[in-house]
């Protein structure tokens, strides 16, 4: 089969290698479309000690099963699936309580486990979620980003009468606006340095502000009758931005951190204690969360399309080189098989 293969920091190849067999209790899925995360990107510099080559990127993805292990009960050839790619051990305090994303033991797909940037990939039968009718596969494999979404906004707490801030309109990002406004949120603020994201942003129904340091500050306070937001989103998680979102937060509100850019931030702790905000770390999602966000994309309640980019694998390498040199591109879908194929697998259901 094709796979794209990370060699060495700025290096992919496609190449041939052999086609994986499921064991007892993996399926084997023909991969339709496999999108690029952010993550990915730093993997690709040679940034992220998660991975380390020769490695198959790729963790958002959709398709349909092809071959099915034993042990893999009620998995049937054909079916349109999509794939919670956080593999948990299932047993510890974590999983038992439906907290499976802070697992010690998890792997992850194109990370610690070979991911979906080839033409197939194995997974865990216990990883499958069925693709609803009606949903197209390109969709259904941005579920993993708007899972990340939906288990953001649930864990801020935000009620309807709040007011938030969203600094980063990358695909999480702009999942979180769509997440906040379908909960009655109706003051989303959102900052970017890309002008296509901003006017993505805006058209989804969310006031976009300046992103310069003292502009965002002063166009918050201005939209928030100086108050500043009750609650403000990361999505980016670099020094200047996890510093703006403690800047445009209203003293008793939250920071939810969900970027992973940066390692270490200096951040102005006493104005933290004097004015009791709260930072929130937020990694992932759960299962219900994944469920949730899948089940929204079907309803239409969440979606991207403006901006969305499918290539085939052979052009993998050169958009992940585009990304990291700031393609405005609001998500690139790999089609491993190419777009004949991927057609056809959407013509199969």
């Amino acid at each position: 089969m094709k796979a794209l293969v990370y060699e060495a920091p700025l290096v992919m190849t496609v190449r041939d290698v052999e086609r994986p067999t499921p064991g007892s209790g993996e399926v084997l899925l023909r991969v339709a479309y496999s999108g690029i995360c952010g993550s990915e990107l730093s993997g690709f510099l040679g940034q992220n000690s998660l991975r380390t080559p020769p490695l198959i990127f790729g963790h958002e993805l959709s398709g349909v099963v092809a071959a099915t292990g034993s042990g893999a009960v009620g998995v049937e050839i054909g079916a349109r699936v999509t794939v919670n790619p956080l593999v948990s051990c299932g047993r510890c305090e974590y999983c038992v309580t439906a907290r499976h994303q802070l697992c010690r033991d998890r792997l992850l797909l194109g990370a610690s486990l070979p991911g979906s940037n080839a033409e197939y990939v194995v997974v865990p039968a216990t990883a499958l979620e069925p693709v609803p009718d009606g949903l197209e596969l390109s969709d259904a494999s941005m579920a993993e980003p708007a899972a990340c979404a939906v288990h953001a906004v649930a864990l801020s707490g935000i009620g309807a009468e709040d007011s938030a801030l969203v600094i980063g309109a990358g695909p999480i990002g702009l999942f979180i606006v769509q997440v906040l406004l379908a909960h009655g949120v109706t003051r989303v603020l959102v900052a970017d340095r890309n002008t296509d994201r901003r006017r993505i942003a805006s058209s989804l129904g969310a006031t976009v502000v300046r992103d310069g340091d003292a502009e965002l500050l002063a166009d918050v306070r201005s939209e928030t009758q100086g108050r500043g937001v009750q609650v403000a989103f990361d999505a980016a998680g670099t020094v200047t931005t996890r510093t703006n979102c403690v800047a445009a937060t209203a003293p008793g509100g939250r920071v939810m951190l969900i970027g992973l850019h940066a390692d270490q931030t200096t951040l102005p702790v006493n104005t933290l204690i004097r004015g009791e905000i709260a930072l929130h770390g937020v990694f992932a999602y759960n299962p219900a969360a994944f469920r949730t966000a899948l089940a929204w994309l079907a309803e239409g309640r969440l979606g991207l399309r403006d901006g969305v980019v499918e290539a085939d694998l052979e052009d993998g390498l050169g958009w992940y080189q585009r990304l990291v040199e700031g393609d405005p591109a609001t998500k690139v879908l790999l089609r491993p098989a190419g777009l004949a194929a991927a057609r056809l697998v959407e013509a199969d259901r």
